[in-house]
Order: structure tokens, then sequence, then C-alpha cells
């Protein structure tokens, strides 16, 4: 599998992820939710608003430290640069505890891509709003 988190994670997103199954006994298995509103945060803040255009222009090229190193918010057309695991399919447990769906499997990490190797160029011609 190649995604940009796995469910073994260190930090503050496998605390969040082993309390979410605690919880809902279900997988929280996109990083994405964690990206929007650590983004979504450090932009009100920056463009001291909460006001869509104002704020989409403030996260602009904008970077943070995440769960799988440093991402940028590409300029061109808002998606996300980050890092990329290619992980494999075996019995959980060890290193990595958490298993995926109830399965008693997960995916364990294999190589991790840093962002300027996993991007790959746009020709996006996005239109912004005046």
């Amino acid at each position: 599998m190649v995604s940009y988190n796995h469910l073994n994670l260190p930090g503050d997103i496998g605390r969040v992820v082993t309390d979410y199954k605690k919880k809902f006994n279900d997988d929280m298995y996109t990083g994405a939710v964690y990206h929007a509103f650590a983004m979504l945060d450090a932009g009100f803040v920056k463009a001291k608003s909460t006001d869509p255009v104002k704020v989409a222009q403030v996260l602009e090229g904008m970077k943070f430290n995440s769960f799988n190193g440093e991402v940028e918010m590409r300029k061109s057309d808002h998606q996300l640069q980050q890092g990329l695991f290619v992980s494999k399919w075996e019995k959980a447990g060890g290193k990595y505890p958490n298993d995926a769906e109830n399965t008693g499997y997960t995916f364990v990490p294999v190589k991790y891509y840093e962002p300027y190797v996993a991007s790959t160029p746009t020709s996006c011609q996005m239109k912004r709003p005046s």
C-alpha cells in the first residue's frame, strides 16, 4: 500500500488513532482530517480571520510539521505535498500492534519517501476568487 500514514505512527497521531479505536471500535485510517484541522487552525491565526478567501490566501505555500514530516500546501493547486509510506500487510504485534479492521493484520512501513521525492508536477490552472 502507498499512503501518507499508517495505523502505527508514534506521537500525537498515534494517540489519536489509539483513542479513536477505543471509542468507536473502528480505524481512524485517514490522517487528512488531522492535516485539515492543523492547517485551518494555522490559517485562521495567520489570516486573523475565518473568511474563506483570506484563509485560502494564507494557506498557499504554508508549511507545517506533521506526523509524516513536513507538509506543504502547494500554491499552484492547494494540494498537500507530503511524505509517503510504502507498506506491506503482515501480522500485527510488537512494534506495529494496531491492526486494521480487527483482522489481526496491519500495514507495516517498508519505505518512506520524503515530500520532495513523492511530489509530482502539476499543470493545474486553479481559478481563485477575487
